[in-house]
């Protein structure tokens, strides 16, 4: 277990532990504020991610940073936003199992450190890892678990969105219940 962010962000950029490092361009460690309450998940870096370093920067970045602003977040100021894995899978593919349980660790040295009140998965695969195996994103989305302590919850994955975008009220109205909820449990997001 890494006690700062910048020792665990240097182990993650010396990550060899499975085959999407073989390939990547830079690891996307994570982005935002490091005295988050809020933490987002999503699955993995896409290309522009990788090519930046940073998570959710291209277009799916640009509809989840409108749905932030909507509720007065922002990566800049009160949000962390990280992945399940650090590394591109080839052509945006889902990462495997096997690639997940690779990088698991770093993801729960993040919360750690962190220590959120809230994490939201972004899509199905982050939230059939950190929710239930048989989540089910259009069903059980908006839906509020708590585990540990934390309030989880699953909403759709911004680039999902983009394909279908009949599913962005319901995800406008899983981000208006984020804001709610952050009301009720965080001290010092707003």
């Amino acid at each position: 277990m890494y006690q700062t962010f910048e020792e665990l962000r240097q182990a993650c950029l010396g990550c060899q532990n499975c085959e999407l490092a073989k390939t990547r361009h830079n690891v996307v460690f994570g982005v935002g504020a490091q005295d988050a309450e809020v933490l987002l998940v999503g699955e993995g870096p896409g290309e522009n991610e990788d090519l930046q370093g940073i998570p959710f920067v291209g277009r799916a970045g640009v509809l989840l940073d409108k749905y932030l602003a909507a509720i007065d977040l922002s990566r800049e100021k009160n949000v962390y936003i990280a992945n399940m894995v650090k590394c591109r899978p080839p052509q945006n593919r889902d990462p495997k199992p096997e690639e997940m349980d690779c990088c698991i660790g770093y993801l729960r040295n993040q919360v750690a450190l962190l220590r959120p009140k809230i994490i939201v998965c972004l899509g199905r695969i982050a939230a059939q890892r950190m929710l239930s195996p048989n989540f089910r994103v259009t069903k059980e989305h908006g839906q509020w678990i708590q585990s540990n302590g934390v309030w989880m919850m699953g909403t759709f994955h911004p680039a999902a969105l983009l394909r279908t975008p009949s599913n962005k009220g319901a995800a406008l109205e899983d981000f208006l219940s984020l804001q709610e909820k952050i009301r009720q449990v965080c001290e010092h997001t707003y």
